[in-house]
């Protein structure tokens, strides 16, 4: 009885803190919208329809934008140091508690961000566009600064977060339960509807929305490792190929003015890796139910309960989000009128989208996913300075890309791939985009044009595209629904492999796959 009591104050204790936690957000989100419409009206925010400054004359610095001061290599060394302290520091078992804290993670981000800064402002000699407020060439100093971390973080870091925190809230007042019998057909369709959605509603969004109910299905089963794999795989990593909105990596090409339905080109590439890790998922599924001792069959098959899906109206919200993205674009008309969009007016838009979803969701349901804010709150930590210490390497790669020898489809692919595996796949994305982007104008083929007159060659755009989502699976770290799928499996009791052991899965599972593709390329 007493246990029955407790378990009932823990229940109505969660819903409070999912309550508080839902009014809390609402009210900040307010307070963000209702100051963007008085600087919206005060006209403080930059008109992003208007013909670029050119206050700044090239002749004034002595450097143009084709010419100018190429950073020193060793500038490199805060986007490097962070990147490895993202993939080490959770390995190692005297710092692995203290990079738990989002407090710790954000002040690494900001300290390296700020040594990037300080480079700027005390040796570059300036000539850099800012893409914010579209003045061309900044003068040295604080010019160049503000340059930089314009182009850092209003122009890109901001629109990243908000496109996956919208993705992140919503999808998270979407609860799927239930227990269904942990046979090898019911897990693939499991995976098949997981990989369809990771491309519509991101792969967080997915992997949100089905490990729980996957881990539920499976809990009666003694060999179950190998399907959380799988669902890394398909769901965290190669189900979201179609849209900008599946994966990071392809949303910052968005935001760097690749078409939105450009990636819709590449389904080709996902059904054949998608169908592929489906059919090697059954084969070793169903010799795995093979294996299951008969008792295990037999309360799988008796503990069933049907699915309940709860916050089905999220999907309009996020089907909202998608259209938002599509085609609500800074500094044109917006669709159907004469209007032209200013900045962040589709983020305002999207934001509204997310405090619909939580003054219309039951508290229940987000208490019912363990919902909280804890793994978007540590990418937003970690991409503030990610965004801005990679502004070096990019600047770089701009000027000498095709002195790199990464000059072929396949270099392209695997450059892209492997340092998506073990460093972070959204970054390692933008830094060979922008490596293509400076190639683009020496090679022939096909010419992509994007969004504020640049151009990149497809044969280029395309290896880059489905290395950094592809191997984005390499490993926990490569994509961020990774860990947080096995922290999740964990917790639910299910022993994952180490990160070495996990690796040795995608040698023997993805890398065939990946040499095939290159045939193709």
């Amino acid at each position: 009885m007493a246990d029955s009591v407790s378990t009932s104050d823990q229940i109505d204790e969660g819903l409070s803190r999912a309550r508080s936690r839902s009014i809390r957000t609402v009210t900040m989100l307010v307070v963000a919208i209702v100051i963007y419409l008085v600087l919206l009206v005060l006209d403080v925010l930059p008109s992003s329809h208007e013909t670029p400054a050119t206050h700044h004359e090239p002749a004034e610095i002595g450097h143009t934008l084709s010419t100018r001061y190429l950073p020193p290599v060793w500038a490199v060394l805060p986007f490097a140091t962070l990147l490895l302290a993202i993939a080490v520091l959770p390995l190692i078992s005297f710092t692995r508690r203290w990079w738990h804290y989002n407090r710790n993670r954000f002040l690494v981000a900001i300290v390296l961000g700020i040594v990037t800064l300080a480079f700027y402002g005390a040796m570059h000699p300036g000539g850099l566009e800012n893409h914010f407020n579209h003045a061309s060439n900044s003068y040295p100093g604080w010019d160049t600064i503000w340059a930089v971390f314009c182009n850092a973080i209003l122009a890109e870091f901001i629109p990243f977060i908000v496109l996956l925190f919208c993705l992140y809230t919503i999808s998270g007042g979407i609860n799927l339960r239930g227990d269904l019998p942990a046979r090898p057909d019911v897990n693939c369709t499991f995976l098949v509807i997981g990989a369809f959605l990771a491309s519509f509603i991101g792969t967080t969004g997915a992997a949100m929305l089905l490990i729980r109910p996957l881990l539920s299905t499976n809990a009666e089963r003694r060999y179950k490792v190998h399907t959380v794999v799988f669902f890394i795989f398909l769901v965290c990593n190669c189900g979201g190929l179609l849209l900008p909105i599946g994966d990071p990596p392809l949303f910052l090409g968005y935001l760097r003015g690749v078409p939105f339905s450009w990636t819709l080109q590449l389904w080709p590439y996902w059904l054949a890796v998608n169908f592929t890790l489906l059919v090697a998922y059954y084969i070793w599924d169903r010799i795995s139910y093979a294996k299951e001792p008969i008792r295990a069959i037999v309360r799988d098959e008796a503990e069933i309960r049907p699915l309940r899906l709860s916050g089905k109206r999220n999907f309009f919200l996020i089907f909202g989000v998608v259209l938002a993205v599509a085609f609500v674009v800074p500094g044109k008309h917006f669709p159907g009128t004469h209007f032209a969009t200013p900045e962040f007016f589709r983020e305002m838009l999207m934001l509204i989208l997310v405090i619909t979803s939580l003054l219309i969701t039951r508290p229940e349901v987000r208490f019912w996913n363990r919902f909280d804010y804890h793994a978007i709150v540590e990418v937003a930590a970690l991409f503030s300075g990610i965004f801005i210490c990679m502004q070096v390497p990019i600047e770089i790669l701009n000027a000498q890309g095709s002195s790199l020898g990464v000059n072929s489809s396949g270099a392209f692919f695997w450059a892209t791939g492997l340092l998506s595996s073990f460093l972070d796949n959204a970054p390692t994305y933008v830094v060979f985009f922008e490596t293509a982007v400076g190639m683009s104008s020496e090679n022939l083929g096909q010419i992509l044009e994007l969004s504020g007159g640049r151009v990149i060659l497809e044969k280029y755009l395309v290896p880059i595209s489905l290395g950094a989502v592809f191997m984005g699976a390499n490993t926990y770290i490569g994509n961020g629904p990774n860990f947080m799928v096995k922290s999740i499996a964990e917790q639910s009791g299910v022993k994952m492999p180490s990160f070495f052991g996990y690796i040795l899965y995608s040698l023997a599972i993805l890398f065939p796959l990946f040499v095939a593709i290159t045939v193709f390329l």
